[in-house]
């Protein structure tokens, strides 16, 4: 009677779980002939998984996701990471007191950074996500150097000399006054976005921000994560 039981157990088991990977809706047959589905295209868990592993979300979130875009992967993808953009701007006004010193050294050991990076519990601190965003926030800002997190921590004389430069250069080129402005503009924003870490493209993956990257993390991890400051130092040259 006991291994009855368990059996009938197992069974239930792997029906329940049949049934959360299949789809509501009945099929039907359509006026060519086909099959096809009254509400939604049918969710394989092999699907889930893949997603799942693509994004870090959770599963149902995933399966939810792969239902609303027809089993579009590469919309689930950007379902979800959008999904997961605006939880993070939900957090925006918490609180992010802990976090890590992350750390590179170059291998010819004339490079260092150290990067302050904060997120809202000591839980999240010691996650592998968070720490492997440290580490590669450091790397990236040996490689390209920026000045600062974002454009508001710029100092507002770096700002005027960059514009005056722009406006030289502007007049020498012989560009009417009514779209010089639109032009240095422009050029600012350029500046902006190869000297501010946030703007920049991440050095392991160009088709994202930093910006994007921590949002990212900080959707996987549920909380809110941000840049404190960082320092980087280089043989030779001055600070």
């Amino acid at each position: 009677m006991a291994r009855r039981g368990a059996s009938e157990s197992c069974v239930g088991s792997r029906a329940r779980f049949r049934r959360l990977f299949s789809r509501s809706g009945a099929s039907r047959l359509g006026r060519d002939g086909r099959e096809t589905m009254s509400e939604a295209t049918t969710i394989s868990a092999k699907d889930v998984k893949r997603l799942r592993d693509m994004t870090s979300a959770g599963m149902m979130d995933c399966k939810k996701a792969l239902e609303e875009t027809g089993g579009d992967m590469e919309k689930a993808v950007d379902l979800l990471r959008a999904k997961g953009a605006a939880k993070v701007a939900k957090r925006a006004e918490k609180s992010a007191n802990e976090g890590v010193i992350g750390s590179y050294i170059h291998f010819d050991n004339k490079t260092a950074v150290i990067v302050e990076l904060n997120c809202e519990t000591d839980f999240v601190a010691n996650t592998d996500d968070f720490r492997g965003l440290a580490k590669d926030l450091a790397m990236h800002i040996a490689s390209t150097a920026p000045i600062s997190v974002s454009p508001d921590e710029i100092d507002a004389d770096v700002i005027a000399r960059e514009k005056a430069v722009y406006l030289e250069q502007v007049k020498e080129e012989g560009k009417p006054e009514h779209i010089a402005e639109k032009i240095v503009e422009g050029k600012l924003q350029k500046f902006f976005k190869e000297n501010t870490l946030l703007a920049q493209p991440f050095v392991k993956d160009p088709d994202k921000t930093i910006e994007q990257l921590i949002t990212e993390v900080s959707s996987r991890t549920g909380e809110k994560i941000e840049v404190a400051r960082f320092a980087r130092f280089k043989v030779g040259e001055s600070a």
